[in-house]
C-alpha cells in the first residue's frame, strides 16, 4: 500500500476530528450513503458523552443533523470495544435521549435519536456487515404493525395547511461490522466502510463527499502535534487490544489445564472451580506480561510505518528481537517525541 495514501483510522475520526465544524462535510458524507438521504450537520451537541476522556474507548460523538424533509434528529456516532457492548449501547441512546430533553417541556420535544455503531470485532452470529434494527410495535393476533401519526404545519398553495405523517419517534441502531466487510463495493456506503477497512479510499469512489475524506484523513497531511497525537493513539490502542485479548486466552488455557488435572485428583467439580480460579489467576499475569510486550512492539511499528514507510523496514525487524521493556518504552518515547530515524537506531541495544 502506498504509505503517501494512507488515511488515519475511522475511529481516531470519531474521537478527534468530527468534532470540528471544518470536518462535517465528512460525516455528511457517512450518514448521506448509510441512511440514502440527503443529511446536513447542523451542530456538535454538547453533552457529556461529547467531553473528551482518558479512556480509549469512549470513541463517539453526537451531533445534531437535519434531513431532505427538514426533520430535525439526532446522531450517535460511536466505535467501541467489545464489553458489554450491547448494554453500552441501550445506555448511550437511553443517555443522549435524557442529555437533550429539558424539564418542563413537553414530550414532544424529545427528538429521535439515531445509533451508529462502527465495530472492529465481530458481534453475535450472523454474515451482514450492516445491521440496522428498532422498535416494531404489531398486534398479538393480527400481526398488523400500529402506526401512529401526528399532524404537522405545511404551506400548501401559499396557504398553511394541517398535514398528517407517520410519528416516527422510537431510536434506530445501525451497526457496522467492518471485519465481515469483504471489500466489494456496490453502493455508496460500502466505500465508507472501505475506507474504514482499508484506511484508503479508491480514485473511483464517487460517493458524496468522499473525495474531500481523501484529502482530509491523508496522514501526511496532518500537522506534527495532530500526527505524534494519532501515533501515540495507535500505540496505545494496540497495547490495550492485545493485553485483553491475550490475558483472556491465557487464562482460559491454563484454567482448562489446571482444573481438569484438580478435578481428576480431589473430585471433577471440586477440581475444575479450583483449577479454573488458579488458572485464570496465573494465566491473566502471565498473558498480561506477554500481550504487553507484543501490543507495544506492534504499537511501535505502526508509529514506524506512518513516520518512516519503506525506510523503517529494516528497523521494523530489529524491535522484534527486543526483550527489554524497558528499552522497547524508550523506542516509543522516541517516536512520539518525532526523533529521526538514524536518532532512533541509536536507542537500539
Amino acid at each position: 500500500m502506498n504509505n503517501r495514501n494512507l488515511l488515519v483510522r475511522f475511529d481516531w475520526v470519531i474521537k478527534a476530528m468530527l468534532r470540528n465544524k471544518a470536518n462535517f462535510d465528512i460525516l455528511e458524507g457517512f450518514l448521506t450513503a448509510l441512511l440514502k438521504d440527503n443529511i446536513t450537520v447542523l451542530e456538535i451537541l454538547e453533552s457529556e458523552s461529547n467531553q473528551e476522556t482518558a479512556r480509549q474507548k469512549f470513541n463517539r460523538v453526537d451531533v445534531l443533523i437535519r434531513d431532505s424533509q427538514g426533520r430535525k434528529m439526532i446522531i450517535e456516532v460511536q466505535s467501541e470495544y467489545e464489553s458489554d457492548f450491547l448494554e453500552r449501547l441501550l445506555f448511550g441512546v437511553s443517555k443522549v435521549i435524557i442529555e437533550h430533553f429539558q424539564l418542563g417541556e413537553p414530550y414532544s420535544a424529545i427528538s429521535k435519536v439515531i445509533s451508529i455503531s462502527v465495530q472492529y470485532f465481530n458481534l453475535g452470529i450472523g454474515n451482514d456487515y450492516i445491521y440496522h434494527g428498532g422498535t416494531v410495535i404489531r398486534g398479538m393476533r393480527t400481526g398488523d404493525e400500529l402506526k401512529v401519526r401526528e399532524g404537522i404545519e405545511d404551506i400548501i398553495d401559499g396557504e398553511t395547511r394541517i398535514k398528517l405523517r407517520e410519528k416516527n419517534i422510537f431510536p434506530e441502531y445501525y451497526i457496522i461490522s467492518v471485519n465481515r466487510y469483504k471489500d466489494i463495493v456496490k453502493e455508496d456506503i460500502d466505500e465508507w466502510i472501505y475506507m474504514m477497512k482499508n484506511n484508503v479510499i479508491e480514485d473511483s469512489f464517487h460517493s458524496k463527499n468522499i473525495d474531500k475524506a481523501r484529502e482530509k484523513l491523508k496522514i501526511l497531511n496532518m500537522s506534527e502535534e495532530d500526527r505524534l497525537a494519532y501515533e501515540k493513539y495507535l500505540m496505545n490502542t494496540a497495547i490495550e487490544k492485545d493485553i485483553l485479548s491475550s490475558a483472556k486466552a491465557k487464562g482460559l488455557e491454563e484454567g482448562h489445564k489446571k482444573g481438569l488435572q484438580e478435578g481428576i485428583e480431589k473430585g471433577l467439580q471440586k477440581g475444575i472451580e479450583k483449577g479454573l480460579q488458579e488458572g485464570i489467576e496465573k494465566g491473566l499475569q502471565e498473558g498480561i506480561e506477554k500481550g504487553h510486550e507484543k501490543g507495544l512492539k506492534e504499537g511501535i511499528e505502526m508509529a514506524i510505518d506512518i513516520k518512516f514507510g519503506e525506510l523503517g523496514e529494516g528497523l521494523k525487524n530489529k524491535i522484534q528481537e527486543i526483550k527489554n521493556m524497558e528499552k522497547l518504552y524508550e523506542i516509543k518515547k522516541g517516536l512520539v517525541s518525532g526523533k529521526s530515524i538514524s536518532e532512533i537506531e541509536n536507542i537500539l541495544p
